[in-house]
Formats: C-alpha cells, sequence, structure tokens
C-alpha cells in the first residue's frame, strides 16, 4: 500500500473521529489528509504519463 493510500485511510479515520466526537478540527485534519493522498495519486498519474509520452517520442526519434 503506497503513501497515498495510507494518507486517504488515515484521513478517512480522522475524519469519522472527528464527526463522532464532535472535533471539527480534527475532521477538517482527516479531509485534509485524504485531499494529500489524492493529490500524490495525481502526481503520480501525471508522472507515468510524462514518462509514457517521453518514451514514444523517444522511441519516434530513434527510429524504434
Amino acid at each position: 500500500m503506497g503513501d497515498s493510500a495510507m494518507d486517504k485511510i488515515k484521513g478517512k479515520a480522522k475524519e469519522a473521529a472527528g464527526k463522532v466526537t464532535g472535533n471539527d478540527r480534527m475532521a477538517a485534519e482527516g479531509k485534509t489528509d485524504q485531499a494529500k493522498g489524492k493529490t500524490k495519486d495525481a502526481m503520480d498519474t501525471m508522472k507515468k504519463r510524462a514518462q509514457g509520452t517521453r518514451d514514444s517520442l523517444t522511441e519516434e526519434r530513434d527510429g524504434i
């Protein structure tokens, strides 16, 4: 399990605990952790797409 998944799980747990206990700050921290996990996922996707684009351009240049 990657960092992003852990952030999302931790965030869900914090948010739920915050809602149950009436702790708005903890609930907000949970939402922030979840957003951090989603951001990490998006960055990973962008890196993979950039790598794929670079690979395809390299292949075309090298005549593969």
